[in-house]
């Protein structure tokens, strides 16, 4: 088993996962109505919780845990994008919000494809996988029933 490959993965997870949870914070933040604001601040908290659990197998395997995002990540430009779109309206709000989910998703699915995990790490980011996909299914739900709505 090779822990480090197991710790590098689980960092890069963690620092795209804080990156989503700083996203929808500062967009519950800029949300002009509280339509979205309690939505964003849930997502952010269920983020928080996944990043403290694969904080903790890092710390397992004898590593040292990110504890921060990358303001050079996609998803961060993606939240900037998220900004920018409370100004176009609701639509674009959700459209912003599915892209990052989508961004983070596929993190997620390329960590659970890599076969150089160890059995323990695979369960960890399986468990997290599941709130992401969860996040995930709900903003492209909302973002569907937006889209009829409008039809």
């Amino acid at each position: 088993m090779d822990r480090d490959h197991d710790i590098l993965v689980l960092n890069s997870l963690i620092t795209t996962t804080i990156d989503s949870a700083d996203g929808f914070e500062r967009s519950a933040e800029d949300a002009d109505s509280g339509r979205f604001a309690g939505q964003f601040r849930d997502f952010a908290a269920e983020r928080r919780q996944i990043v403290s659990r694969l904080q903790e197998e890092v710390r397992s395997l004898g590593g040292t845990p990110n504890d921060d995002g990358s303001l050079k990540a996609e998803l961060h430009r993606r939240w900037v994008d998220l900004r920018d779109a409370f100004s176009r309206g609701d639509q674009a709000i959700v459209e912003e919000v599915e892209r990052g989910e989508d961004y983070l998703k596929s993190k997620y699915d390329a960590a659970l494809a890599d076969g150089g995990l160890s059995p323990a790490t695979q369960t960890v980011i399986r468990e997290a996988y599941q709130s992401v996909r969860a996040g995930h299914d709900r903003a492209s739900q909302l973002k569907h029933s937006m889209e009829a709505a409008a039809s």
